[in-house]
């Protein structure tokens, strides 16, 4: 079976933000969609060991932010290689407002956003997966939404060129984090972007 064949999905990216109790987050995420139009409904998957996923299941509410092609690599950087349980990512931060719900919504780099509201919660294992009714919704530029693909092909850097080792590590295809060792645990998580272990490739470095 080749994984690689997930890659083919048009996925698009977000940033989804939300708060509790006076702490704001936000989180890179490719896995907002419409699941209903009438009335109009999306869905998220969020990794439970992800932060904002605490926040969003604890309020009830998020935001989510339409990345655009305009988008640079600092954006995926701020919201996707940090852990907001170890900095609060909107201290001094500048391309954010809050919506009519209270929430921040990113305002560079992004087309739209959309506010909404929880309706039910299931539990995938890995992931939550939360279905919420839309409450508002802004378009915020014309800029092209940017897909998966384009994040990989035309955003994130590509590594720098090195002398090789011969060592074999695994490297995500997500973010770019490289893990050395012969094997790489099933069960491993990116320490940056919180992708799985099937999201790693193999490498010489």
């Amino acid at each position: 079976m080749d994984k690689k064949a997930m890659y083919t999905l048009s996925y698009g990216l977000f940033v989804l933000t939300s708060a509790f109790e006076g702490k704001d987050n936000g989180c890179i995420t490719n896995t907002g969609i419409q699941v209903t139009s009438e009335p109009n409904r999306i869905s998220i998957a969020v990794n439970k060991s992800n932060y904002t996923r605490e926040l969003v299941q604890k309020s009830g509410r998020f935001n989510l932010s339409v990345l655009s092609e305009a988008a640079g690599f600092d954006i995926f950087r701020h919201f996707g290689f940090q852990s907001g349980r170890d900095v609060d990512k909107f201290s001094g931060y500048p391309h954010c407002k809050r919506s009519a719900n209270g929430l921040y919504f990113i305002t560079s780099g992004t087309n739209a956003y959309i506010s909404a509201t929880v309706e039910k919660t299931v539990d995938l294992g890995s992931h939550m997966l939360f279905i919420a009714g839309v409450d508002d919704m802004e378009v915020l530029s014309g800029d092209a939404s940017a897909t998966y693909a384009y994040y990989q092909s035309r955003i994130k850097p590509k590594p720098a060129g090195q002398a090789s080792s011969g060592k074999t590590a695994w490297r995500c295809t997500v973010c770019g984090y490289i893990y050395e060792g012969e094997e790489l645990p099933a069960d491993f998580t990116c320490p940056l972007c919180k992708h799985p272990a099937s999201d790693f490739e193999k490498i010489t470095v």
